[in-house]
């Protein structure tokens, strides 16, 4: 019985460790990040996540990785592309460059912003996808008039970044915000690597060739071999 005892105190003991090492992990983690919905196919979705993307994020960040004329990857021709989204003097064939000017920027929110070509590359985490961080850093702002900019995040928090969607957020229902906001994170995330849906394309017709040549192979080798004792 004194055995059995002990080992029970083991056991409970050493649960207990993992349960609060996991309660920590948890916190120092930060909150959980939701699961962004992937539309990297839709070509729609990317062309909204492209308008919302040069309406509310090209004022302040660069896509200096990025040209305009790329867009037509995901369904615009040239004439949609001039006519609708460049706002600046930019040309089509020129990079994604921020309207505002660094110094100014640096000024306002204490540092400059980051270019996003990559960003949702350069977050992915413990806590899921780049685009989940994205997705939940996006829909995680909230009212904190101690802050410069009125906002906080719940994802980042004391972030320098004001609330860029706050206006289609108020005017929108919680889910159409939130498929605003998914189509926003899979521009950025097809904007990290455009090439992306092609590579897997290409990537699945190679491994269906090297399929079929190693049967090939493997029926040539069986027909060499039959007559040989």
């Amino acid at each position: 019985m004194k055995i059995m005892g002990f080992t029970q105190k083991m056991v409970l003991a050493v649960m207990l460790a993992l349960g609060m090492t996991a309660a920590v992990q948890a916190n120092v983690a930060g909150p959980a990040w939701d699961k962004a919905p992937n539309k990297i196919n839709d070509n729609a979705a990317l062309q909204n996540g492209a308008k919302i993307f040069v309406n509310y994020c090209l004022n302040c960040h660069s896509a200096a990785f990025m040209r305009f004329n790329r867009l037509q990857d995901i369904g615009l021709t040239a004439e949609q592309i001039k006519d609708n989204l460049l706002v600046t003097n930019s040309k089509i064939g020129e990079t994604m460059k921020a309207a505002i000017d660094p110094q100014q920027a640096k000024a306002w929110f204490g540092v400059n912003p980051p270019d996003l070509t990559v960003i949702s590359r350069s977050r992915a985490g413990a806590g899921g996808t780049g685009a989940d961080y994205l997705y939940s850093y996006m829909r995680g702002f909230y009212r904190d008039e101690t802050k410069p900019t009125g906002w906080n995040n719940h994802i980042f928090p004391n972030v320098a970044m004001p609330h860029a969607l706050w206006e289609l957020q108020a005017n929108m229902s919680p889910a159409k915000y939130d498929e605003t906001v998914a189509d926003l994170v899979n521009y950025l995330q097809w904007m990290a690597e455009p090439a992306q849906t092609s590579r897997e394309r290409i990537g699945l017709w190679v491994l269906l060739f090297l399929a079929g040549l190693t049967f090939l192979t493997w029926r040539l080798n069986g027909a060499y071999w039959k007559d040989i004792k």
